[in-house]
This record gives structure tokens, C-alpha cells and sequence, in this order.
């Protein structure tokens, strides 16, 4: 049943209140919920649990979701973003119910007399409403999977150095079965399971290359992880390439509340012969390779560190099309060790006439060149960039492609919007659990 006017204004007048209390509700419904229900902290980032994050960033939805109640368009981008998340760790209706019932609870004990019997039934109402949105576009999104609707299991089949930092893990599907085509720059949730926690933990990578009928690549910037996916039609296997969080020790006791744990757990204690479990292919951010809504305009790829693999995803797709669209790669990196693909973009760069490359270096090493592996020295600033050459400012076409730490996104979608950029054509990779930050 809708929300009846008087239940809209009722939850209106609620939006106060969980700005105040709204985090207390939710650290209270999660201890609640996840020890009563303890299965359930296999479907929750346990990290985020420990650091705080997950009942924030809840508070936040609630008070985002009251303060919108009668103009549930603006929340779309982001009940997309959530629900295509929910699809690739195959959250079940039944579980929606379970965190309803905790909820309301939660609100119950934390504003006492203050929840009346009508703010309750409002919210039960409009907790429902919610929940069947996004119960009925996982179900859909679940149904677009190709057959894919549970976790796969794949052994690690070989576990190779590739840098200081770097190691990549080959990875077998136990049933063999051929892997399915995705939209670049779209991600996959990663399971394993985590002695310290407890639990089995999953994580998103995003697709770092372009879908292929015999491999795929996946990659994880938020941890700092990049994962190379492959598969071979008679005997499908996975590469991951994972990058060590430098510096955390997994035995501290502060080690669980960091973002880097599940990727230095990977790193560091699975071997050849474990199994990790793998979702489909999943995510809102995406280039869109469908004939009806592509167009011929430029495509500007941002990244920084890591963070460059789903745009390499895309870039790697346009070249194999053959596209004649104009790509400019703009990619910052610490320094030249810990800079991934490079080779592979020069010779990119230097094949197509239509792809150009900036990279800023940070810290460039005693053999680095300046023009030939890196064009400007210090952190990225697209000031520095000719807004017509390189960034196709006054080009309506085109699409800008930004994945990087928050803080850099949010500052690159602030240049591009203050050049007078449409918000729709610039794309941004969230993960986590929050918002972009604006600059």
C-alpha cells in the first residue's frame, strides 16, 4: 500500500529528528540485528561495521530518503548504485524484511515516546515502499545475468610476483563454465572467507579490460587491489593482480577497521589451492557500448592510481571497436614503479592517432623523462591541460570517465562542472558506502 498524503508529511516532520539521531538509530539497529542474526555478517563489510562507516552511511540514506519522500527521483542514481550492488552479493527478499523489523525496533528504543504510533506506521509504510523498489530491480537485474545467479567458486591456481607490491593470482572456475559479457568499467563482487572476522567478506573489482569471449580483468582501486580476470573456452581460468596496502599489518589490532584489510588478507594468506567465491558482472558505472545510445562524440578517461583499471576497461574497448572517437588517457601516479599498464597505454598512444595520453607524476624517479613517461611533475590538475585539445571542453558530446580516492574525484567533477560540463556527462565510479564529497 502508497503512502498516504498525511504519512508524506509525517515523515517529513521525522527529518530533524534523524538528522540528530539518526546515526544512534542505525549503530543500535546493526548491534541488534547482527547479533541476533549473526549469519547476516556474512553479507555485511564487517570492516565498516568496526570503523563506522556502514551505520553513517545508512543514517545518511535514511535522513536522504525522509528528506525526498515525495520526490523519489532524486534518489535514483543512488538506489541504482544500491541495488546493483545488492545484485552481485545476492541479498534476498527475506533479508529485506528481517532489516525492516530491526529498524523500526532500533528507532523505538532510541526516541522512545517520541516515535507515536503514527511516525511508526508512516515508516513502516514507506520502509516497504522502498524495499519493494529495490527488491523488484535486483530481481530484474538478477534475470539480465545471463544464468549467473549465485556465487561461483574458483581455486587459486598459481600465485606469481609481479612487483614489490604487486602480485598476480590465477584463478580456475570449479564448474567451468564460460563467463558472461558486461558493459566496460562495470565491477564484480570478490568472497572470501576471513579467519580474524569470522565470516566470509565481499568485496567489489572493477572489469579492467574489454569483454572478451575468452577473458576479463576486474579491479578494486577503493583497496587498492586490481584483479586480471581470463578465461579460455575449454578450460576458463582467472588472473588477479593484487596491490599490498603498504604499511597495515594485518595483526594489529586496528587492522580490521581499515578500508585495506580483505586486499592485504588476499595478498598475503591465500595460496595455491584456496578457493574464492565470484558474483557477475554488476555496477551503474559504465561506458555504453549499445548501438542505440552510443554516439561519435570524445571520451576523457581520469584517473589516479588504481583507480585507472575500469577506465582502461573502457579505453581498451573503444580500441578494439576500431572506434575513431578522440580519447585523451588522464592518469595520475604516485611515481613510475607503482604506475600499472603504462607500457601498454604508450604503445596505445603511439598506435592510434586518435588517443593521446597525460600523466602526472608525482614523484618522478632519476630515469624518468619528462615528456616521454610522464607530462607533468606533482599532483593532477586539469588547469594545467588545454581545455579544447586535450579535454574537449566545448565538444557537447563529450563524456567524461573519473575513478580515483573521493577526495580526487570529487575535486576533477569540480573543474569539469565549474567549465560549464553537463553533470550527465560526467561519470563517476562510487564505491563504499558514501557519497562523492563535493569540493
Amino acid at each position: 500500500m502508497p503512502l498516504t498524503p498525511e504519512q508524506v508529511n509525517t515523515i517529513k516532520v521525522t527529518v530533524p529528528i534523524l538528522q540528530e539521531h539518526g546515526n544512534e538509530i542505525t549503530t543500535r539497529f546493526y548491534e541488534e540485528m547482527l547479533t541476533e542474526v549473526p549469519d547476516l555478517n556474512n553479507v555485511f563489510n564487517q570492516t565498516n561495521q568496526i570503523n563506522g562507516q556502514q551505520a553513517a552511511a545508512l543514517a545518511g540514506s535514511l535522513y536522504a530518503y525522509a528528506a525526498h519522500i515525495d520526490e523519489l527521483g532524486a534518489l535514483s542514481p543512488a538506489l541504482e548504485r544500491i541495488s546493483q550492488k545488492h545484485a552481485s552479493l545476492y541479498i534476498k527478499s527475506e533479508q529485506y524484511d528481517l532489516v525492516g523489523t530491526y529498524l523500526l525496533r532500533a528507532m523505538k528504543e532510541v526516541l522512545g515516546h517520541a516515535l507515536t504510533q503514527e511516525i511508526h506506521d508512516a515508516w513502516a509504510v514507506a520502509y516497504k515502499q522502498l524495499a519493494d523498489v529495490m527488491i523488484n530491480r535486483e530481481a530484474q537485474l538478477l534475470k539480465e545475468a545471463d544464468g549467473w545467479t549465485d556465487w561461483r567458486d574458483f581455486r587459486i591456481n598459481h600465485k606469481v610476483y609481479e612487483s614489490t607490491e604487486i602480485i598476480s593470482f590465477y584463478l580456475a572456475p570449479l564448474d567451468k563454465k564460460p563467463l558472461p559479457s558486461y558493459l566496460p568499467g562495470q565491477y564484480i563482487s570478490v568472497r572470501l572467507s576471513v579467519q580474524e572476522l569470522d565470516y566470509l567478506q565481499a568485496r567489489q573489482y572493477s572489469l579492467s579490460d574489454a569483454p572478451h569471449p575468452d577473458h576479463y580483468r576486474v579491479s578494486n582501486p577503493r583497496e587498492h587491489t586490481e584483479i586480471l580476470i581470463k578465461s579460455k573456452a575449454a578450460n576458463p581460468y582467472l588472473q588477479i593482480t593484487v596491490k599490498k596496502e603498504s604499511g597495515l599489518d594485518l595483526k594489529h589490532p586496528d587492522a580490521k577497521a581499515h578500508p585495506g584489510y580483505i586486499s592485504n588478507t588476499l595478498h598475503n594468506e591465500k595460496n595455491v589451492g584456496d578457493v574464492v567465491q565470484v558474483s557477475h558482472p554488476a555496477g551503474e558505472f559504465f561506458f555504453d557500448t549499445r548501438k542505440e545510445t552510443s554516439s561519435n562524440g570524445p571520451v576523457v578517461l581520469v584517473s589516479a592510481g588504481v583507480g585507472l583499471t575500469p577506465d582502461l576497461s573502457i579505453i581498451n574497448t573503444l580500441i578494439a571497436e576500431n572506434t575513431k572517437r578522440k580519447i585523451s588517457w588522464v592518469h595520475a601516479t604516485r611515481n613510475s614503479r607503482v604506475q600499472a599498464f603504462k607500457e601498454h597505454i604508450k604503445d596505445t598512444v603511439s598506435s592510434h592517432k586518435n588517443v593521446q595520453s597525460h600523466i602526472f607524476n608525482k614523484e618522478p624517479g632519476e630515469d624518468d623523462q619528462e615528456g616521454v613517461d610522464y607530462q607533468f611533475k606533482g599532483r593532477m590538475s586539469l588547469n594545467k591541460l588545454d581545455t579544447d585539445h586535450d579535454l574537449f571542453i566545448h565538444d557537447a558530446r563529450t563524456e567524461y570517465y573519473i575513478c580515483g580516492p573521493e577526495k580526487f574525484m570529487a575535486d576533477m567533477e569540480s573543474v569539469l562542472r565549474g567549465w560549464g560540463v553537463d553533470q550527465v556527462r560526467i561519470k563517476i565510479e562510487v564505491f563504499g558506502t558514501g557519497e562523492i564529497p563535493k569540493a
